[in-house]
């Protein structure tokens, strides 16, 4: 399947599946008229977890404050979105989103590590839209 990407002179899309995990945002905007890609980056001292004996901290990843607001301007023009994702970012987001943008529809699944077709397909599937004829 081709991901077809959309010249920056047309509508935007109002619909969007975002795959989401603690260092990146696959955006997948989407209408009659095809699909718009895009990705957003966490930026982060670290994309690792360290976690060292005899040390003090969590042994988290530090968080990027700046990484919800970055996804929620990424899809700005959309107000249904379907969020997937392995881990808790989904449900950070969702909530994120929806206390900036009470309006925005939102749907939360479970996913692991999809392929972009994948996600593409899923967005599709749930927005009710077929792909377009080459």
């Amino acid at each position: 399947m081709m991901i077809s990407a959309h010249s920056q002179s047309s509508l935007p899309h109002t619909r969007a599946v975002i795959w989401v995990d603690h260092l990146t945002a696959k955006i997948f905007a989407m209408g009659l008229g095809g699909v718009t890609p895009s990705l957003v980056h966490a930026d982060l001292q670290s994309h690792h977890l360290h976690h060292k004996a005899n040390t003090i901290g969590s042994g988290r990843v530090q968080e990027d404050h700046k990484f919800l607001p970055k996804i929620a301007d990424a899809i700005a023009p959309c107000n249904e979105l379907l969020i997937l994702g392995p881990g808790i970012e989904k449900t950070m987001l969702a909530q994120y989103l929806q206390s900036k943008r009470p309006d925005v529809k939102v749907r939360l699944e479970p996913s692991g590590h999809p392929s972009d077709e994948e996600i593409v397909a899923i967005g599709r599937k749930q927005f009710g839209l077929a792909e377009p004829r080459a």
